[in-house]
């Protein structure tokens, strides 16, 4: 299958005569119609190792081994291939993440773009996310919360001076936010949105009822009225995030409790009287 798909005819012919058994056809979305134009990024599925007896699910992060190291993968459900709104994301996403390298920003490893399932590969962190993080010891310690707070706005700053347009997250809360082993944290979950150039500053949702989290309090207003918006919807959600850290657990999820149980349409109103 590597020999064929690299162009390295005359290795193919060769295995082929001693009985090799010729590659099923079986062709992604963002097949290279040659050789050359496979992305450097592309790397073998079969390096890429799954414990066994884990289940694979697709569309979201699980750990696997790729020569011996561990890595987040991200493993796109073959059922959406024919969706091409879906591929788009998939191309927007693996887009913005192989450009961006930062020490505070979620590494891109590589991708499966030629084979059966399509694969991204980034980073693994094994201390997990600053949610669990918070979720585990409540109210951190104020030179903590300095350290974390200037790790996530130095990966936030690299994003948004991006060229030649700037990364907004438009998902910046706790959960996409890691540890790594040197302490460090590292902003992941960006370029998941795909956004419409409404002026040179300032873009807008362009599947705004699919994306949203109405009970996101980390989602800025203007994204809840589906308006135009620009980098300040990070900084919005970078505040929650720092005043979360430096809370008491319980205030801040009691808000979320709530408005889930009145079931509102947006929970804008409950954030007035959380910072009032």
């Amino acid at each position: 299958a590597d020999s064929k798909c690299y162009g390295h005819m005359d290795i193919y012919d060769l295995l082929k005569s001693h009985g090799g058994k010729a590659p099923r056809n079986r062709r992604t979305p963002m097949m290279a119609s040659n050789p050359g134009e496979i992305p450097e990024y592309e790397l073998n599925p079969g390096e890429l190792q799954f414990r066994k007896g884990d289940e694979v699910l697709k569309g979201t992060y699980q750990v696997a081994k790729w020569n011996g190291t561990k890595v987040s993968v991200k493993i796109v459900d073959r059922e959406t291939y024919s969706d091409q709104e879906a591929i788009n994301s998939f191309r927007h996403e693996l887009t913005v993440f192989e450009k961006v390298r930062h020490p505070n920003v979620v590494q891109f490893i590589g991708a499966v773009t030629q084979n059966i399932p399509m694969m991204i590969v980034s980073e693994y962190h094994a201390n997990a996310d600053l949610g669990s993080l918070i979720q585990r010891k409540g109210r951190l310690n104020g030179h903590k919360v300095l350290r974390y707070a200037l790790d996530i706005a130095r990966g936030m700053t690299y994003l948004h001076q991006c060229k030649p347009d700037p990364i907004i997250h438009c998902d910046l809360k706790p959960k996409n936010i890691f540890l790594d082993n040197g302490g460090l944290m590292k902003v992941g979950g960006f370029g998941l949105m795909r956004l419409s150039k409404m002026a040179p500053d300032k873009v807008k949702l362009m599947n705004h009822e699919a994306i949203v989290d109405t009970f996101s309090y980390y989602t800025a207003p203007e994204m809840h009225r589906n308006e135009v918006f620009d980098m300040s919807v990070d900084a919005y959600a970078f505040g929650f995030i720092l005043y979360e850290v430096s809370t008491p657990f319980c205030s801040i999820y009691a808000v979320t409790l709530r408005c889930a149980q009145s079931r509102a349409e947006n929970i804008t109103s409950w954030v007035s009287d959380l910072i009032t």
